[in-house]
């Protein structure tokens, strides 16, 4: 069994923002591959299950992120390592996407919050890339506003390689995923 965590924050207000790039992915994997199960609350999340997947959107809000993905991993015996983090990254050109199998949080609070909770670092996480060249936001600002229209033409195919990220990690493992999504030639 692997867990797939795409993260952001619960609520219509949050919906199609920056920060919830994770949870759009979840999303898209979920209509990519037609999964049809209903999801349930667990953990603090929402749970979707599919065959020898997980797909979970936590409903904490993003800097508690942590405590759901621990509870969820808890529950179904999942160790870290099969386990995959999905969120935005502000240190990565806009629909970049890059695959790590461990490291820091780098300012990231809802990776941060998932580190400190599972005691580790040794966890699975794809990266997807918000930034824009010359933002007058604040990172704080700017990750809680929409994608414009132009924007939404190169993130959507930086979520779909997530989606090809997310299914190189499940049959392959973080390594293999990591050697052909990281090689890829960027959308940009």
């Amino acid at each position: 069994m692997k867990a797939v965590f795409g993260l952001g924050n619960p609520g219509l207000a949050y919906a199609l923002t920056r920060h919830n790039v994770g949870f759009e992915v979840v999303d898209l994997y979920r209509k990519i591959h037609r999964i049809r199960a209903r999801g349930r609350i667990q953990q603090s999340a929402l749970v979707y299950s599919w065959d020898d997947l997980l797909l979970v959107k936590p409903m904490t809000f993003m800097n508690g992120s942590g405590r759901a993905v621990k509870g969820v991993l808890a529950q179904h015996k999942i160790p870290a390592r099969d386990a995959l983090v999905v969120y935005d990254d502000l240190d990565l050109a806009l629909g970049r996407v890059r695959m790590l199998a461990a490291g820091g949080p780098g300012s990231h609070k809802g990776i941060g919050s998932v580190l400190e909770c599972l005691g580790t670092e040794e966890i699975p996480r794809l990266r997807i890339g918000i930034e824009v060249d010359g933002r007058d936001a604040s990172g704080s600002d700017y990750v809680l506003d929409r994608f414009t229209p132009e924007e939404w033409q190169t993130v959507v195919p930086g979520l779909e390689r997530a989606v090809e990220a997310i299914d190189l990690f499940r049959s392959a493992g973080i390594d293999a995923a990591m050697t052909r999504i990281n090689r890829k030639l960027d959308p940009l």
